[in-house]
């Protein structure tokens, strides 16, 4: 199954090919004239290759936001991105739709799977739209649901409705995987088996994660910490020994 042909975004001549972003002076205003809500403002940040971020920040203070400029689903007000060399900031909605199905695989706190379908069917949706899809059954088997792959969402756990939710993200070898609150619906032991699925991604398949959280617990499981606040980067922490979601605690 090969993805249609569509524009590509343009390469621009600035070295960057190290890494998967590089952010520069990104804003964000919502709305218009005097009724105007500024969700981001001069945020700067690089993301390595193959790297384990945590955006962590209360609500409002823009974790959202970037992460949905980074995949493509929003768009900056001012600033410039980068994605392995080549233009974001003004890309097209066709170029952004090729972006997003090519590079980009998300997971949100709600599993939006189709309830009609099973667990196989789910996943299988996503192989008709990329060139070089996972086999199926793989990426089921690597969020340990090929025993309930025939099983329908209402069949099954909030937890494994999310790890449903990942495999339908990997099958498509992103190059991303974007996560906004994916435990913010579980409990706690849930929460741990689906933060321990990100991370297999994350070192086995060596697909670049971000993970949006409120729960500051879950950053000692990065490479790196950025703490948003009031729409900007307040701090960049690095973790020079990173931690199992078995060993987190909140």
């Amino acid at each position: 199954m090969v993805a249609d042909p569509s524009p590509r975004l343009k390469p621009v001549e600035s070295g960057l090919t190290d890494a998967v972003f590089r952010v520069r002076g990104l804003a964000k205003t919502y709305g218009a004239g005097e009724v105007q809500v500024r969700a981001l403002h001069d945020v700067d940040l690089d993301v390595a290759r193959g790297e384990f971020i945590v955006l962590l920040g209360p609500s409002g203070s823009g974790k959202s936001t970037l992460l949905n400029i980074l995949g493509g689903l929003d768009v900056p007000s001012a600033g410039v991105i980068h994605f392995h060399g080549q233009e974001l900031t003004n890309a097209t909605d066709t170029e952004l739709t090729t972006y997003r199905r090519e590079h980009v695989g998300f997971v949100f706190q709600f599993y939006n799977l189709i309830p009609s379908l099973t667990v196989r069917e789910n996943v299988a949706l996503v192989t008709d739209i990329v060139a070089n899809p996972m086999p199926v059954d793989e990426a089921i088997d690597m969020v340990g649901l090929t025993p309930r792959r025939d099983h329908f969402p209402a069949q099954l756990s909030g937890g494994e409705q999310q790890r449903v939710a990942i495999a339908r993200a990997i099958v498509k070898r992103p190059d991303l995987l974007l996560c906004d609150e994916p435990t913010g619906a579980l409990d706690y032991q849930t929460g741990k088996l689906v933060l321990e699925v990100i991370a297999k991604v994350n070192r086995d398949l060596g697909t670049t994660a971000i993970v949006i959280t409120h729960n500051a617990a879950i950053a000692d499981m990065a490479d790196r910490v950025v703490v948003l606040g009031d729409g900007c980067i307040q701090r960049v922490q690095a973790n020079t020994h990173k931690r199992s979601p078995s060993e987190l605690s909140w």
